[in-house]
């Protein structure tokens, strides 16, 4: 993980090699943000002519590197875009700066340290800054290189030898070692506690992301609990591990339905965090398929690929709950992480058959690779045994939902309409794309089974809402719920952006965890 400090030195004399600056979109060409004084006076007050004479425009995400000038002990200056500049008596959006921070971490990659000169205003601008380079630093290469490389659970399984690239090749591509955020107050409490939350979320956002895209062999149900295990015990959360036997004696269908096609048997993990302060109770679940051939109704050539970020919404939820442990926040939040892996066999749940769930509804099975819908059912109506203040899962869940919004933005339904919004303007405030989607009625009645108290399978046209009514149907009365449909932003096939890198993205955890903040400060009454 890069190692990040609050710093007053001065950009010129800071040993590193290389210094971030902040550069505009101006109506008449590229403009120096504020934080960058310093160094733009070193050019002769020409950095936002030199760097248009090298093509820079100052729009988001852009990267210009040029030598420093003369008496700086960094030898380069990357100027980084933030777009438009704002308007008048208005500052830097939080995100545009946690984007920029994000964009000059990745390229500077295989660099050991770098001064963050970008605008910081207040410490919640110094927290987004910080939050965006320890994101956007992010590589994961634990099986890249010569040598062995550890697993995911440190001794239940060999480590592999990656073969191809030389150690010298592999340090070279290291993730950016230390930032030295530039114009911080380390002695101000406000920003010391903005920096410390940005740390505590990114670590645990890109643990997250080291569990999406670990291979499925090194990640199995059994796998994945003995991670959580280590990280609940490292920070004092409560943990419960139903193995097989336990779920079908507790009569968890859907669960054992899933995973009985698979020689690695299912998990259900609960996380308990508990404050002695918490007026309130959140419940998050989150669907774990280590991986998912489809079963019986295999995936066809194409997309099995990349399905091991199908256990993406239980990684988020497991980052969620760590990283408000290591806050101390004063709500108890409760994650349930349903795990199996999917696959087909002579023992595989077949399409027709009828699966007796937890809450004792019995559900036809006719699609298998509708099996997300089937883990999280049982975890919804165990969670609701608590009775907690509200219960929010997190998915991979349809195909659907990603046709809808693209590969950036995840779903929000919910039984409760104040709380989808809620949540809407909390993922928006984070940074996490997303919108607000409907439960038509209406589209309950496809789910309709002459067998079964319910089929896992409704309409073709608008399917991601069809899940979302099948999950309502097993939420305890009286419940507040939402349903986050993480399917496109959960996994980035496309080229990195911002603090976003290719592969597992974390999706979910920040919205997961303001809202746990929101909750413990009562903004959610």
């Amino acid at each position: 993980m890069t190692a990040l400090t609050l710093s007053t030195a001065a950009a010129s004399g800071l040993r590193a090699d290389a210094i971030v600056v902040g550069v505009a979109k101006g109506a008449k060409g590229p403009v120096v943000a504020p934080g960058a004084e310093s160094v733009d006076k070193a050019y002769d007050g020409k950095l936002a002519s030199v760097l248009e004479t090298l093509g820079a425009s100052g729009g988001e995400g852009e990267v210009t590197k040029l030598p420093a000038p003369s008496g700086f002990k960094a030898p380069v200056v990357l100027a980084v875009g933030l777009g438009a500049v704002p308007e008048k008596d208005a500052t830097y959006d939080p995100e545009v700066l946690r984007r920029a921070a994000g964009a000059a971490a990745r390229a500077l990659t295989g660099t050991k340290k770098a001064g963050f000169a970008l605008p910081v205003e207040d410490a919640g601008h110094a927290g987004a800054i910080a939050e965006g380079a320890l994101l956007g630093a992010y590589s994961f290469d634990a099986y890249k290189g010569n040598g062995e490389t550890a697993t995911t659970d440190g001794n239940a399984k060999a480590a592999k030898t990656a073969k191809g690239k030389g150690k010298d090749e592999k340090a070279a591509k290291a993730p950016l070692a230390d930032v030295a955020l530039l114009g911080g107050k380390p002695r101000d409490k406000a920003y010391k506690a903005a920096v410390e939350r940005a740390i505590a979320v990114s670590e645990e956002l890109n643990r997250a992301r080291d569990l999406i895209n670990t291979p499925p062999n090194d990640l199995d149900p059994e796998a994945f609990a003995a991670v959580a295990t280590a990280a609940a015990k490292e920070h004092g959360v409560k943990i419960q591990v139903l193995d097989e036997k336990a779920l079908a004696k507790g009569g968890f269908g859907g669960i054992l339905g899933v995973g009985v096609g698979s020689d690695a048997p299912p998990r259900l993990v609960k996380l308990s965090y508990t404050s002695a302060k918490a007026k309130k109770h959140l419940a998050y679940i989150g669907k774990g398929i280590t991986y998912d051939s489809g079963g019986i109704s295999l995936k066809p050539a194409g997309h099995n690929e990349t399905m091991k970020c199908d256990m993406s919404g239980a990684a988020a939820v497991f980052a969620a709950v760590i990283a408000a442990a290591r806050l101390g926040l004063e709500v108890n939040v409760t994650g349930w992480l349903a795990l199996a892996e999917n696959m087909p066999s002579g023992s595989a749940t077949r399409p027709g058959d009828v699966l007796r769930m937890y809450s004792g509804k019995t559900v036809e099975v006719l699609n298998t690779d509708a099996e997300g819908r089937l883990v999280l059912a049982d975890a919804l109506a165990k969670a609701s045994e608590d009775k907690p203040d509200a219960i929010v899962d997190v998915a991979t869940l349809t195909g659907a939902m990603m046709m809808a919004l693209g590969g950036r933005t995840f779903g929000i339904l919910a039984n409760d309409d104040a709380f989808r919004t809620s949540i809407h303007e909390i993922a928006e405030e984070v940074g996490e794309p997303s919108w607000p989607m409907p439960m038509p009625e209406h589209l309950r009645k496809g789910m309709d089974s002459p067998t079964a108290d319910i089929a896992n399978m409704g309409e073709r046209m608008g399917g991601g809402l069809v899940a979302g009514l099948f999950l309502k149907e097993f939420v305890g009365e009286g419940i507040t719920w939402a349903h986050l449909d993480i399917a496109g932003p959960a996994y980035n096939e496309a080229a990195p952006f911002g603090y976003t890198p290719k592969g597992g993205t974390g999706s979910a955890v920040r919205t997961l965890v303001r809202l746990a903040e929101r909750t413990a400060a009562g903004d959610l009454g």
